[in-house]
Formats: C-alpha cells, structure tokens, sequence
C-alpha cells in the first residue's frame, strides 16, 4: 500500500487547484456533495451555481464553468446535470475546452490520460454521492499521458480552428 505521496509520485497525480463546479437543478444535490468533499480533500472550489432545486437551463451553468476554465480562472471544471450529456455539448462549444462526459472508473482514466479533458460533466442523479466523489477525485488527479496522444489532441483542436 502506498502512502498519499508514493501514490502521486508513482502515478504522476496532476496539480489541480482550483476546480470551478456548476449545476442544474437535477444536480444540485449531487454538486453540493461533490463540493463539500473536494474542499475536504484540498480544492479550492468556484461554485458557477445553481444554488437551489429551482428549475433552471443547464446550459447556462455548463456555459460558466467551461468559460471559467477557458480564461484560466479555474484549471478544471465539473458540470453535473440529470444526464450530463447536454451540459458536455454546451462545454463543448466553448473555445479551448475539451469536456467529456464520463459514467465510470475507465471512461473517467481515458478522458485524461489520451484525451487531455479540461471539463468533466456527469449525470448527479445516475451516480451514488460516493462514486461520484471517488470518479472526480481520480478525474481531478489523473494526469495527461501525452506521447502518441499530443497528436491527436492537436488535430481535435485543429478542427475547432477550422484548419482542417
């Protein structure tokens, strides 16, 4: 068993620090947990809102959160919604960022290690309070691999330019 530092040091665990955190309705409850156990565990979090079960558009909060890290104002955000999968194709829109919405263990690894995801977005509701705390947790530590991957990543931005 390793100790916090062997595990980072052995895993090339990322320098995140501050992780901007949005919601809709659906996953308030869900981003009110995820909040509290980040903080717990060293983030500084943005809180982007919503702040109640009111009703209201997820696009408006996955908007926020992909900006706050487009201007470098957060180094990762997390957007949860009832399914996650419109808040990703809303972060998705915003220049710079690469959001993937993720439903396990794997697709959370993969997002970081080949595809260098800046915005993770979930479904609140989909998820026990614990995984969606241990999935952001191995999200936000989870460092890019590079390598093979660079080129791919280049060519992904390469098509929000519309150089290819």
């Amino acid at each position: 068993m390793y100790t916090e530092d062997e595990y980072k040091e052995n895993n090339k665990v990322d320098n995140v620090s501050r992780v901007a955190i949005g919601s809709d309705h659906g996953g308030f409850v869900s981003k009110e947990i995820l909040k509290k156990y980040l903080e717990v565990i060293g983030y500084k979090i943005i809180d982007l809102g919503t702040y109640s079960k009111d009703s209201v558009d997820y696009p408006d909060f996955a908007l926020k959160v992909a900006t706050s890290v487009a201007k470098g104002e957060a180094d990762r955000g997390i957007m949860i919604d009832g399914a996650g999968i419109g808040s990703s194709m809303v972060c998705n829109k915003v220049r710079g960022i690469r959001a993937a919405l993720c439903y396990d263990i794997k697709t959370i690894e993969n997002s970081r290690l080949h595809n260098n995801a800046n915005v993770l977005t979930l479904g609140g509701p989909l998820h026990s309070p614990e995984d969606l705390c241990e999935m952001s947790k191995i999200w936000l530590q989870t460092r890019f691999e590079g390598g093979r991957h660079w080129t791919r990543i280049n060519k992904m931005m390469a098509v929000e330019r519309g150089v290819r």
